[in-house]
């Protein structure tokens, strides 16, 4: 679904090659003549961050056998250098160490990876989607970390029969026949993509009225969110939802499918209310819009 990007030829980190940085320029073969750039298509990446991997592991580190062969320093670039410009996955996000979190969030803030260490200074490009997965029971994700995530998703099992069903039926299509099934599902997975593609270039053509974004406002008002994030989220998600539906403004329909996973994850604990944290965001969407 994601499909190819233009990057720089013979990089590490998956530069785009009219935004060529520093660390690109002598990383790349063409450091002597950044004019005679080469470009190549790639698939964007999609990196898992296994929760065991060590800092040096995750931000790069020294390149101890060319130091040890040739007697250079030379930076070896690590998972985030290669997530770069795509996804970065961790699962059981809620059982990541404490200072591996610290440090996915100084890179989020700021979109580059400073690494100061073994007489290295390297900074690069890292520029990438977070998406982590976890059962909440198991830990709570800390609070920093959180609300950066701007969409939580609840998955449950399935309750309705033909669903179940239809669950068991795909995934053992797939395992008898891979490739067929690759095969049956590619026209589909092609119209989602071009619709994404599409989407995403009319996204900057999307209205969002001040009346949408006053019914933003009133909505985390409502729900006592902290900061602006959770106005900020909602507004870019519905304006890239309309966008995928080719419309070109956000309505009250966009905001209203998108406020429970933009808003579910930011809301404060509240002892008197037992309801989860869904219905809390549906009853404070329907006082909104029907005010």
């Amino acid at each position: 679904l994601l499909g190819l990007m233009r990057v720089v030829a013979g990089g590490s980190y998956g530069c785009e090659p009219v935004l060529i940085g520093d660390a690109c320029v002598r990383d790349c073969a063409f450091k002597k003549d950044p004019s005679r750039v080469k470009v190549q298509t790639a698939a964007v990446p999609v990196v898992g961050l296994p929760l065991g991997a060590t800092e040096d592991r995750v931000v790069g580190a020294l390149d101890l056998e060319r130091a040890l062969l040739a007697g250079e320093k030379s930076f070896e670039p690590g998972l985030l250098a290669r997530a770069h410009r795509g996804f970065l996955y961790i699962d059981e996000v809620n059982l990541l160490e404490d200072h591996l979190v610290d440090l996915l969030l100084d890179v989020a803030a700021s979109g580059e990876n400073v690494v100061e260490r073994e007489g290295l200074s390297v900074r690069h490009p890292a520029d990438f989607v977070l998406v982590g997965s976890g059962n909440p029971e198991e830990g709570e994700l800390r609070p920093q970390l959180l609300d950066r995530f701007g969409l939580s998703v609840e998955v449950s099992t399935p309750t309705d029969i033909d669903t179940r069903v239809e669950v068991i039926r795909r995934r053992d299509e797939y395992e008898r026949d891979p490739a067929g099934f690759q095969v049956r599902w590619k026209r589909e997975e092609s119209r989602v993509r071009a619709a994404s593609k599409r989407g995403a270039g009319s996204l900057a053509e999307v209205d969002v009225p001040d009346q949408a974004l006053r019914r933003a406002a009133e909505l985390c008002s409502a729900l006592g969110t902290d900061g602006l994030r959770g106005e900020l989220t909602l507004i870019r998600a519905a304006r890239a939802l309309s966008a995928l539906r080719r419309r070109d403004r956000v309505g009250d329909t966009e905001l209203r499918e998108i406020a429970a996973p933009a808003l579910r994850h930011r809301l404060r604990r509240d002892p008197l209310d037992e309801a989860g944290s869904s219905t809390r965001v549906q009853r404070a969407v329907d006082e909104v819009f029907t005010s």
